[in-house]
């Protein structure tokens, strides 16, 4: 080991594979464990755990004709967020082709 990485306190950055990641989420999507519990299981923070959540996690389906107000009112919800990150995507896009056409003038 050198000097350097005994003296910066730094690990060595870990990569997983995307099966890895996949079966994490699961823990959380098909088993119900809560972040912290499935991120302690696999060996990585709860926040790793997350952003393969966010990447990974199935779809949830939409709600049926005998959907309760509860389950409308989530269904709803997480609706507007992907909304609101389309908007934001295409907003970034936007700029990003105004950008590029003036880059390339």
């Amino acid at each position: 080991m050198s000097k350097e990485s005994k003296t910066s306190g730094k690990r060595p950055r870990r990569s997983f594979s995307e099966e890895f990641k996949k079966d994490a989420v699961n823990l959380v999507a098909v088993e119900g464990d809560s972040f912290s519990r499935a991120a302690q299981a696999v060996g990585v923070s709860s926040n790793s755990l997350r952003g393969w959540y966010e990447k990974y996690a199935p779809e949830p389906e939409a709600c049926g004709e005998d959907a309760t107000f509860g389950q409308l009112q989530e269904e709803n919800q997480r609706l507007r967020k992907k909304l609101r990150e389309a908007e934001m995507e295409r907003e970034i896009l936007k700029k990003a082709t105004a950008f590029f056409a003036k880059e390339s003038r």
